[in-house]
C-alpha cells in the first residue's frame, strides 16, 4: 500500500492439492487487474514445487523463478530476475560502480540465490567461482576474493580466517540459533569476527532481506509496465 501497490493474500490449507492451488494460480494467470503472482516457498510435500512454479505466467513471475526468466538471466535478456541475488547486485554497485575484474565467490549454488546470482556477476564481468558442499579448499578461494556471496545455509559458518582484508562480504544466510537462552537470526558470516578486516559487509538481520523486499516491489512495477505496454 505505502508504494501503491494493492496486494490481495491467498491463503490455502496445508491440505490443498496441487490441482487446487495450479488452477487458483490459473484464474490468477487470466486476471488483466493482476500483474505479478507470487507462491510463497516452501509447499508442503504433496506438492510439486517445479509444476507450481511453471503454472506461474512468466509475465507475472515477480520472483523470478519461472524457467523462462531463469533463461533470460543467464541470457542477459530477464525484465524480472530473482528478488535476493539482484537486491545483492544493487548493494555491490553502490559500493562499486564497476564490478570489472573483481573476483567473487559464490558459497552455495541453490536456483533461488547461488545460481543466479553467479550469473548476475559473470554479466557484470565478475571473474566467479561457485562452492558447495562438494567443494575442496573453500576456504582457501574464499581468502582470495574481493566479493564472497555466503548462501549456504549455516551459521556463522565463514570466519576472519576465509576473508582477505578489504574483501567485500554479502551475507545471504539466515540461520536461527539459541544463543544464551533466545533465539536470535544469524547470518552465514561471523559478522564480529569479519567487520574490522572487510571493505563493507550486511549484517543479519537488516541487510539483505530489505533489498529482496525492495526488489520485489521493483519486479512488480516492471511486470505490471510490460504488460499494459504489450496489451
Amino acid at each position: 500500500t505505502e508504494v501503491g501497490i494493492h496486494s490481495t493474500e491467498h491463503i490455502l490449507s496445508v491440505a490443498t492439492s496441487q490441482v487446487d492451488l495450479i488452477e487458483t494460480i490459473q484464474g490468477l494467470n487470466n486476471d488483466p487487474a493482476v500483474h505479478g503472482i507470487l507462491v510463497q516457498l516452501p509447499l508442503p510435500k504433496h506438492i510439486d514445487e517445479k509444476a507450481v512454479i511453471e503454472a506461474i505466467h512468466p509475465d507475472k513471475d515477480v520472483d523470478g523463478f519461472h524457467p523462462i526468466n531463469v533463461g533470460g538471466l543467464v541470457a542477459g535478456t530477464a525484465t524480472l530476475k530473482p528478488c535476493t541475488p539482484y537486491g545483492c547486485m544493487l548493494l555491490l554497485k553502490s559500493i562499486y560502480p564497476d564490478l570489472s575484474g573483481k573476483l567473487a565467490v559464490v558459497v552455495g549454488r541453490s536456483n533461488i540465490v547461488g545460481k543466479p546470482m553467479a550469473s548476475m556477476l559473470l554479466q557484470a564481468d565478475c571473474s566467479v567461482i561457485t562452492v558447495h558442499s562438494r567443494s575442496q579448499n573453500i576456504e582457501q578461494l574464499c581468502s582470495q576474493a574481493d566479493i564472497i556471496i555466503a548462501a549456504v545455509g549455516r551459521p556463522k559458518m565463514i570466519n576472519a580466517d576465509w576473508v582477505k582484508r578489504g574483501a567485500t562480504v554479502i551475507d545471504v544466510g539466515i540461520n536461527v540459533v539459541d544463543i544464551d537462552g533466545k533465539r536470535k537470526l544469524v547470518g552465514d558470516v561471523d559478522f564480529n569476527d569479519i567487520e574490522p578486516l572487510v571493505h563493507a559487509i550486511t549484517p543479519v538481520p537488516g541487510g539483505v532481506g530489505p533489498m529482496t523486499i525492495a526488489c520485489l516491489m521493483k519486479n512488480t512495477l516492471t511486470a505490471a509496465s510490460n504488460q499494459v505496454l504489450n496489451k
